[in-house]
């Protein structure tokens, strides 16, 4: 069992940043792919941003390619998710997760863990 505590979230205005941490107890995410997603209210949870095991191979969603890096320390057991020049869309619940596959996916069913979220809420 992998458990998953993310932390970081706020209030912030837009054009802010903020840098999400999601620290992970139980087991070494270093055989886990990781993951960040959001769910704003009435809508699906959504793929925010991938990093692989080794953290060599990242992927991004669209909306926050550019403005958002993923990354990960191994041996801190922890990944992170800095989130540069916020728009008030950026609002959501964020999630982190944890996915047994070498590199990280898309798709909310190939993870295994999820953390119960951070608040991240940017105002305009």
């Amino acid at each position: 069992q992998v458990q998953l505590v993310e932390s970081g979230g706020g209030l912030v205005q837009a054009g802010g940043s903020l840098r999400l941490s999601c620290a992970a107890s139980g087991r070494t995410i270093s055989n886990y792919a990781m993951g960040w997603f959001r769910q704003a209210p009435g809508k699906e949870r959504e793929f925010v941003a991938a990093i692989s095991r080794g953290g060599g191979i990242k992927d991004y969603a669209d909306s926050v390619k550019g403005r958002f890096t993923i990354s990960r320390d191994n041996s801190k057991n922890t990944v992170y998710l800095q989130m540069n020049s916020l728009k008030p869309e950026d609002t959501a619940v964020y999630y982190c997760a944890a996915g047994s596959g070498p590199h990280g996916s898309r798709r909310l069913s190939q993870y295994d863990y999820w953390g119960q979220g951070t608040q991240v809420t940017v105002s305009s």
